[in-house]
Order: C-alpha cells, then structure tokens, then sequence
C-alpha cells in the first residue's frame, strides 16, 4: 500500500491518503471518518488501520477519488516522535575515513552508529530545500528510511522486523563545512544536519516491498544522472538496526530510522556540489521520486564564536 500525506485545493488542513489506480484515495472521506487523517495517528492503530484501508482500497469510492495533479504532495508523516541516521554502507563509510586520511575504527563494525536527527524540520516533495546562510558547502544524501509501526523494547532482529510499518525516500540535507566543525570535536552531526530532513513521496508499507532486492536508487540534479547504487549494499540491515535502538529504550509507533547513503549517494563522495536552484531527484524503485529545488542563501556568515584571549591582572 502507497500511503501518502496530501493537501486538496482551496481547503485547510492535511489528509490521508492511498494510491489507487493513478489516483488519491482520501481514506477518511471513504471509510466515513473511521480511519483518521493523520498519518501518525493511523500508524498508532496500524493493525485495525490497514484492515480498514485495505477494505475501502477493494471498492474505492469515487467521490473520494482525486487526480493527483489536483494534490499537493507533503512529507508522508508531519509531525514523527524522532529522528535517527545510521551509517550503515561500509563503502561510503570506508572512503570517508580515507578522505581523512584515517582508517575505519574496529568499533563500527561492533555497533550500528547513529545520531539523533532534528525531528521537527521536516520538508516533502517540491518544497524548496533551505540553503542555510553559514553554509558553502550544501550537500544531499539519497537514504531509505524506515518507519516504525509498533512499540517495543529489547527487541530480538525478528521482533524487531515485525515492528516495522514500512519504507520511504530520506533526502539527507548536510552542510558539510560545519559538520566537519563539529565532526572535528567529536560531537553531532547537529547544525549540519538539523536544518532539513526531506522524505517523500509515499510511506510503502512493508508488505508490499523487499528492501533487499527493490531499492534500486538513482540520483539526479538538473535531469542528469549523477550516481546510481542499491540498498542491498548496506553492511547493516534495518532489523538489526531497530534492535540496536530498542536495547534498554522503547521504540515508538512513527520513528524514523535513516539508512545513511549508498557510496556516491552524495555530492561529498563524489566531490560535486549542488548550487542554488538546482533539482535533485531522488529515484528509488517501488518507492517513487523525491523531488525538490534548493533555494538560495542569504548573504553567508559563517558560525564562529570564538572568543578573543582576555588578559586578568
């Protein structure tokens, strides 16, 4: 099921949807208000949730049918409990630490390393893409994210497989001169990262898509293609992942977990950069494209506090 998050013209407010046949199904309209409208709340109650989409899916009814040139796209889900990116592609990982003239640390082999991303900047398909004023160096990251359906805690990799609700593009925004700041003392990613978090089209459930063979990705800026690889390439897969999180901490029903990027997933790989109003898009199959423009800085500032040495008599 392709369940997307939708604007109507000329009417307030945020629905839920379903693909059907080339068009918007509003679950809420057609299951005569028992579905919510909200995503999160739906993923809340997925089991009796799915049952019903799946009911009005069969028969849809047309009155609750739309063309989707007469939508507007958003982020699948508004409004997520929390953020997490792993790193879990050994080549990108691997060239990274040879950019630094480093060599990949034992400890990533051991554990499948995070950081909490800013759940609250969340953008979807054709929003424009801030460009952050202390930032030269803008960069994307084509990931898969994965959604998570159900609490849990202490979770086995199978428990933790059965707790996810399903997969969506994750276009990781990075301003890599200030993360490589805040790389440099072993700290964040944070204002590198937390500015935008782009995801979207659609949330695929899992029932419907094999992570291991589907993900085939594609990225593209301005109509070219710069990179291609496949999710099946990652060192470590989304169960383990989930159940790396859930050691002693609960997981929670819409949390999302990023992939990281596929090697030349990235401007910083490939050593090109992304520039003012370009298009990137973001092709992943069975999942759709994530596509956006970046917008324009304002006039640049670097962040920089350091303070002056004072002397004390």
């Amino acid at each position: 099921m392709k369940l997307l998050t939708f604007k109507k013209e000329n009417l307030e407010g945020n629905y839920l949807g379903a693909m059907v046949n080339n068009q918007v199904l509003d679950l809420n309209l057609a299951s005569q208000n028992k579905i919510p409208r909200d995503m999160l709340l739906f993923i809340e109650g997925s089991e009796k949730n799915l049952k019903l989409a799946k009911e009005v899916i069969q028969s849809p009814q047309p009155s609750a049918l739309y063309p989707i040139d007469k939508i507007q796209i958003k982020a699948p889900i508004l409004n997520p409990p929390s953020l997490k990116d792993f790193f879990a592609f050994e080549e990108h990982a691997t060239n990274g630490a040879k950019r630094r003239n480093e060599n990949l640390p034992k400890e990533w082999y051991e554990i499948p390393a995070y950081y909490k991303g800013n759940h609250r900047e969340i953008y979807g398909p054709g929003d424009e893409i801030p460009w952050p004023y202390y930032t030269k160096k803008l960069d994307f990251e084509s990931e898969i994210a994965c959604v998570i359906g159900k609490k849990g805690k202490n979770l086995t990799e199978q428990e933790a497989n059965d707790c996810i609700f399903g997969y969506m593009i994750f276009n990781d925004m990075s301003a890599r001169d200030i993360q490589k700041k805040e790389m440099a003392v072993r700290m964040g990613p944070a204002k590198g990262k937390d500015f935008a978090n782009v995801f979207g089209p659609y949330l695929v459930t899992k029932d419907e898509v094999d992570p291991k063979k589907d993900f085939s990705i594609k990225v593209k800026v301005n109509g070219e293609v710069w990179s291609e690889g496949h999710f099946k390439d990652q060192y470590w897969g989304f169960p383990l992942m989930v159940s790396y999180i859930s050691q002693e901490e609960n997981i929670y029903p819409g949390d999302i977990l990023g992939s990281g990027t596929f090697y030349r997933g990235c401007g910083l790989d490939l050593d090109r950069w992304i520039k003012p109003g370009d298009v990137l898009e973001l092709e992943v199959h069975s999942l759709g494209v994530l596509k956006n423009t970046v917008g324009s800085p304002k006039i640049y500032n670097e962040l920089n506090y350091k303070k002056d040495k004072i002397s004390v008599e």
